[in-house]
């Protein structure tokens, strides 16, 4: 297995070499040819998603796969088209390689360039989304990298059905089809994490405890996206109306979602005004509440049990949700920078300065005043699609798209220039700044 995993990668090291030289115009062709194929598969990738469903649907039954799981899974013809689409977006978008980032006249006839580049070879390890494939595979492509791709065991139908037809669509438009590869098992995934001499970037999209294996058995830089513990605090200066519609977009749209929101904070002074009518609202559409000991005393009978300390910490991923009071806009920022997984935490207020106070203070990856936290996405950001939501502090950071898929290079043209005649009793430098081209 080892031996065949190392072809694919060298294979995929081939395909982002001529990737990266690849002119943009036919990056953007083959995305277009891509999104043809999709449609025109259309009917056997959703059977094959279909297969994979009813497969997931017994393994939760056995309890070996999370309820959470199916809703990302499955996909029905307005998911796969918005999929297309979303290929045909990252295809208008413009290419971030080769772009030259600045100039800087070093001495006569000696310029120095920092240049966009494409990493290389990803290789993205994900659960259960089937759209994950189409969304990375665009990405990967536009930004002039190859990918090789590991989806969850149960989506294995849906992957392959979907890699066949963006490779399809590569060779049609004479680029390469290596460029997008998949394997099928963690003994793949195991041979894979030991290539760093040709893996650039491993991005695992799934758990926590998915982001920390993949950490702890590679050499390989990793992108992480793990958990999102996401927070909406409603400030003593919210409006009810308001708060109560943000909690319900963040939680209700898509509970399955990392970007939903897992922990409710409330200000004392709103117990009455806003927790008590978003606890029955909440318990109305049929989410399970979990409170800490004052919000269970304030709840007059509404069946809302007592969190733990686990509960403070926990991505549901499902109609669940932790509800904590807080006596300050301190305790909240505290709260949230203990509890929080860096993904994405929001205030509600129409006090400025709160508001200001928490984006300012609060460690995260994105924070936002008065918004849902369901706005954390790569589509959402203008970003065409993302290859995942980082929640680290290097290289990139919330919605990860093109321009994560980059980094840069150094080009220095000179005429016969040499360092040694540069120093005390040489010449100077000049380091002039110049002009973009």
């Amino acid at each position: 297995m080892s031996t065949q995993v190392r072809e694919i990668a060298e294979a995929a090291k081939a395909a982002s070499r001529r990737l990266a030289t690849s002119r943009s115009d036919a990056k953007g062709a083959a995305l277009e040819s891509i999104a043809a194929r999709l449609e025109a598969d259309a009917e056997a990738i959703l059977a094959a998603n279909a297969a994979d469903v009813a497969g997931a649907e017994a393994l939760v039954a056995r309890g070996e796969l999370a309820a959470a799981l199916l809703a990302r899974l499955r996909l029905d013809a307005k998911k796969l088209a918005g999929m297309i689409e979303g290929v045909r977006s990252v295809a208008r978008l413009d290419d971030p390689g080769g772009r030259v980032l600045t100039r800087t006249l070093l001495d006569d006839g000696l310029v120095l360039e920092k240049v966009s580049c494409p990493l290389g070879v990803l290789a993205v390890v994900f659960e259960a989304r089937p759209d994950a494939v189409t969304q990375i595979s665009s990405l990967a492509i536009r930004s002039g990298n190859a990918v090789i791709l590991k989806g969850g065991r149960e989506a294995a139908r849906s992957t392959a059905a979907l890699v066949a037809a963006i490779r399809a669509g590569l060779a049609l438009a004479a680029l390469p089809e290596d460029a997008v590869q998949s394997i099928p098992d963690r003994e793949s995934v195991d041979a894979l994490l030991a290539l760093d001499d040709l893996v650039d970037l491993v991005i695992p999209r799934g758990s926590n405890a998915l982001v920390k294996s993949i950490r702890e058995r590679t050499r390989i830089p990793v992108l992480g996206h793990a958990e999102g513990v996401c927070h909406v605090y409603v400030d003593a200066a919210a409006d009810p109306a308001m708060a109560l519609s943000i909690v319900l977009d963040s939680k209700l749209t898509y509970p399955a979602a990392c970007n939903a929101v897992e922990t409710v904070l409330v200000h004392r002074a709103t117990v009455s005004g806003v927790m008590l009518p978003l606890l029955g609202t909440l318990l109305e559409k049929g989410v399970e509440v979990r409170g800490c000991a004052e919000t269970c005393a304030a709840a007059h009978g509404l069946p809302v049990d007592l969190a733990t300390e686990e509960d403070w910490r926990t991505e549901y991923g499902a109609p669940v949700v932790s509800v904590k009071v807080v006596e300050s806009l301190d305790e909240a920022i505290a709260w949230v920078n203990r509890y929080g997984s860096s993904h994405t935490e929001v205030i509600v207020t129409g006090d400025r300065l709160a508001a200001e106070r928490f984006l300012a203070e609060v460690d995260a990856a994105g924070v936002y005043h008065n918004a849902s936290t369901r706005f954390a996405d790569g589509l959402r950001y203008g970003l065409g699609a993302e290859v995942g939501i980082a929640t680290g502090k290097l290289h990139a950071r919330g919605p990860v798209g093109l321009e994560g898929l980059v980094t840069y290079r150094w080009l220095l043209r000179g005429h016969g220039h040499v360092s040694a005649a540069y120093g005390p009793e040489g010449r100077a430098f000049r380091h002039e700044k110049l002009p973009i081209r």
